[in-house]
Protein backbone atom coordinates (compact mmCIF):
# COMPACT_ATOMS: atom_id res chain seq x y z
CA UNK A 1 0.00 0.00 0.00
CA UNK A 2 1.35 3.40 -0.48
CA UNK A 3 0.37 6.28 1.50
CA UNK A 4 -0.69 9.62 -0.10
CA UNK A 5 0.37 12.04 3.25
CA UNK A 6 -1.18 15.53 2.85
CA UNK A 7 1.53 17.88 3.79
CA UNK A 8 -0.46 20.33 5.06
CA UNK A 9 -0.91 24.23 4.30
CA UNK A 10 3.03 24.57 4.65
CA UNK A 11 3.85 25.38 8.13
CA UNK A 12 5.53 22.23 8.75
CA UNK A 13 3.85 22.25 12.18
CA UNK A 14 0.36 21.43 11.16
CA UNK A 15 0.85 18.04 9.20
CA UNK A 16 -1.58 15.58 10.91
CA UNK A 17 -0.33 13.15 13.94
CA UNK A 18 -0.75 10.41 11.48
CA UNK A 19 0.77 11.95 8.52
CA UNK A 20 4.19 12.43 10.83
CA UNK A 21 4.22 8.65 11.86
CA UNK A 22 4.11 7.53 8.37
CA UNK A 23 6.85 9.78 7.53
CA UNK A 24 9.01 8.43 10.41
CA UNK A 25 8.59 5.09 9.71
CA UNK A 26 8.63 5.31 5.94
CA UNK A 27 11.11 3.46 3.95
CA UNK A 28 10.48 5.30 0.96
CA UNK A 29 8.80 8.81 0.86
CA UNK A 30 9.00 10.56 -2.80
CA UNK A 31 7.81 14.16 -2.78
CA UNK A 32 7.89 17.49 -4.97
CA UNK A 33 10.68 19.50 -3.68
CA UNK A 34 9.29 21.97 -5.18
CA UNK A 35 5.80 21.75 -3.58
CA UNK A 36 6.85 20.44 0.05
CA UNK A 37 7.79 22.17 3.02
CA UNK A 38 11.13 21.22 3.26
CA UNK A 39 10.98 21.03 7.00
CA UNK A 40 8.78 18.34 7.02
CA UNK A 41 11.98 15.61 5.76
CA UNK A 42 13.41 16.28 9.06
CA UNK A 43 10.85 13.44 9.90
CA UNK A 44 12.14 10.97 7.65
CA UNK A 45 14.46 8.19 8.74
CA UNK A 46 13.63 6.77 5.18
CA UNK A 47 15.08 7.06 1.82
CA UNK A 48 13.97 10.71 0.24
CA UNK A 49 13.02 10.99 -3.14
CA UNK A 50 12.64 14.33 -5.13
CA UNK A 51 9.96 13.58 -7.77
CA UNK A 52 10.98 17.32 -9.52
CA UNK A 53 11.22 16.56 -13.23
CA UNK A 54 10.14 12.50 -13.05
CA UNK A 55 7.79 11.24 -15.66
CA UNK A 56 4.52 9.58 -14.11
CA UNK A 57 5.58 6.22 -15.63
CA UNK A 58 8.93 6.17 -13.73
CA UNK A 59 7.10 7.71 -10.41
CA UNK A 60 4.68 4.87 -10.40
CA UNK A 61 7.39 2.05 -11.33
CA UNK A 62 9.70 3.25 -8.21
CA UNK A 63 6.84 3.02 -5.72
CA UNK A 64 5.68 -0.10 -6.94
CA UNK A 65 9.13 -1.99 -6.70
CA UNK A 66 9.44 -0.32 -3.26
CA UNK A 67 6.30 -1.77 -2.49
CA UNK A 68 7.03 -5.21 -3.64
CA UNK A 69 10.07 -4.91 -1.92
CA UNK A 70 8.28 -4.92 1.24
CA UNK A 71 8.84 -1.31 1.81
CA UNK A 72 6.58 1.29 3.17
CA UNK A 73 6.12 3.90 0.68
CA UNK A 74 5.24 7.34 1.44
CA UNK A 75 4.31 9.72 -1.66
CA UNK A 76 4.22 13.21 0.41
CA UNK A 77 1.96 16.03 -1.31
CA UNK A 78 1.71 19.85 -1.04
CA UNK A 79 -1.84 20.90 0.57
CA UNK A 80 -4.62 17.88 1.50
CA UNK A 81 -4.26 15.62 -1.15
CA UNK A 82 -8.06 14.80 -0.44
CA UNK A 83 -8.79 18.12 -2.25
CA UNK A 84 -6.67 17.51 -5.68
CA UNK A 85 -7.18 15.55 -9.05
CA UNK A 86 -3.80 15.38 -9.59
CA UNK A 87 -3.02 12.50 -7.74
CA UNK A 88 -5.56 10.54 -9.84
CA UNK A 89 -3.04 9.70 -12.19
CA UNK A 90 -1.45 8.20 -9.49
CA UNK A 91 -3.59 5.94 -7.95
CA UNK A 92 -4.86 4.42 -11.48
CA UNK A 93 -1.42 3.53 -12.53
CA UNK A 94 -0.33 2.06 -8.90
CA UNK A 95 -4.35 0.06 -8.80
CA UNK A 96 -3.46 -1.23 -12.29
CA UNK A 97 -0.12 -2.94 -10.38
CA UNK A 98 -2.50 -4.19 -7.86
CA UNK A 99 -0.81 -1.59 -5.06
CA UNK A 100 -3.61 -0.06 -2.66
CA UNK A 101 -3.47 3.40 -1.56
CA UNK A 102 -4.34 4.67 1.21
CA UNK A 103 -4.89 8.80 1.57
CA UNK A 104 -3.94 10.35 5.10
CA UNK A 105 -5.19 14.46 5.51
CA UNK A 106 -3.09 17.20 5.62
Amino acid sequence: MVYFVGAGPGNHKYITVRGRELLESADLVMFTGSLVNPELLNHVRGEKMDSHGMKLETMIEVMANSIRAGKTVVRLHSGDPSLYGAIIEQIDGLEKQGIGIKIIPG
